[in-house]
């Protein structure tokens, strides 16, 4: 499916944005919410809601009660707040709300909603309860996981999610797009980060990264570092 684009100049706040959004979001059933709400939803971001925290910002469980909205139905959710002196801003912030706005797929997190309100940026997902598959394989144990446990994650549904930095790929007789170097270090392919070209091979690279770390159940970017050399 492809993904409608929006100009830069969307990047100011006010009329101009919230036209934009209304149009590349027409029918996707994506909730704008107040700040207020996200307030009420999720105890007004209590410390004891708190779920982790990125480079995009804080992240917070919260509950959508039934009486909120008409339409939306009553369920946990996560809300990231964007963190306004975090190594991310707006325009992640947008990126954000227009792939997962206009995409659904089994495998990728849902957007239920995101607020933009004055200089408040959120978006609104759904509530993932066994968390990331970080906190799965790394942080939780003290020692590797059994074989056994890593395949039970390997046969749930897992959901990707943070598009913040997403770009289309290349399209027709291009054989890539040139970004600026950003993304998790260990991850990123070697010839990514010395050109900045992405390729489709450059996510066939960080997918490996992920699948080596399941099946071994260690962090590989950690391991490389202290063995003095590069996955």
């Amino acid at each position: 499916m492809a993904v409608k684009k929006l100009t830069w100049i969307s990047v100011v706040t006010g009329s101009t944005l919230s036209e934009d959004l209304s149009i590349s979001l027409a029918g996707s059933n994506i909730h704008v919410f107040t700040l207020a709400e996200l307030k009420v939803i999720t105890q007004n971001f209590s410390s004891t809601n708190f779920l982790g925290e990125g480079g995009f910002g804080p992240v917070h469980k919260g509950f959508i009660a039934d009486k909120l909205r008409p339409g939306l139905e009553a369920q946990p959710v996560a809300v990231k707040l964007l963190d306004l002196d975090g190594t991310q801003g707006h325009r992640e912030w947008l990126t954000e709300v227009i792939f997962l706005g206009q995409l659904r797929h089994p495998h990728l997190v849902k957007l239920i909603g995101y607020c933009c309100e004055d200089e408040h940026r959120l978006l609104v997902y759904e509530y993932m309860p066994r968390g990331s598959l970080e906190n799965q394989l790394f942080r939780r144990y003290s020692v590797s996981l059994p074989w056994s446990t890593r395949m039970k994650i390997a046969d749930y549904t897992p959901k990707l999610s943070d598009f913040g930095l997403a770009k289309d790929g290349p399209e027709g007789d291009d054989t890539h797009v040139s970004t600026r170097v950003m993304g998790t270090q260990g991850y990123a392919a070697p010839e990514y980060i010395m050109t900045g070209h992405l390729t489709a091979m450059s996510d066939v690279y960080s997918f490996g990264v992920v699948l080596l770390e399941l099946l071994t159940g260690e962090d590989q970017w950690t391991r490389a570092v202290q063995a003095g050399s590069r996955v």
